[in-house]
């Protein structure tokens, strides 16, 4: 299995909400080399804007280096996953980053996003969708 995380999904863990404990399954399996992990290049710049304006440059840049020990496939976003994520977002009115973590996990059966972001329930007829639960309210 490989399994496409999109931003959400990365801060539920690095955050400990819920799933993270999920996420941290799929990455003990990676790990094991079991399944695979992959990120999109375009996810993975918006964790690092969050993370700088939550916790400062050398927090987040912190941060990033550990996840990057991972070992994750962070996939490019070429000019031809672009304009497919293009396409995909307008198809599916999603966000423009959103529709790179859609493109990249139609790119096999094999690959099921992995989301804590309910609106993409829009994609769930284009991919195989995983969705962490929801924050609980106060």
């Amino acid at each position: 299995m490989i399994y496409v995380l999109d931003a959400s999904a990365i801060l539920r863990y690095l955050d400990d909400e819920p799933g993270a404990a999920r996420v941290e399954k799929c990455i003990a399996r990676h790990i094991a080399h079991r399944d695979q992990i992959a990120i999109s290049a375009v996810q993975w710049g918006e964790v690092a804007g969050i993370l700088l304006k939550r916790h400062g440059v050398s927090a987040a840049e912190e941060s990033l280096a550990d996840l990057q020990t991972l070992d994750f496939d962070l996939v490019a976003a070429t000019a031809a996953r672009a304009q497919r994520a293009g396409f995909l977002g307008r198809h599916l009115k999603l966000p423009y980053a959103d529709a790179f973590a859609v493109e990249l996990a139609s790119d096999s059966p094999d690959r099921v996003l992995l989301t804590a972001d309910y609106d993409f329930k829009l994609a769930a007829r284009e991919v195989k969708i995983e969705f962490l639960p929801s924050k609980s309210n106060p």
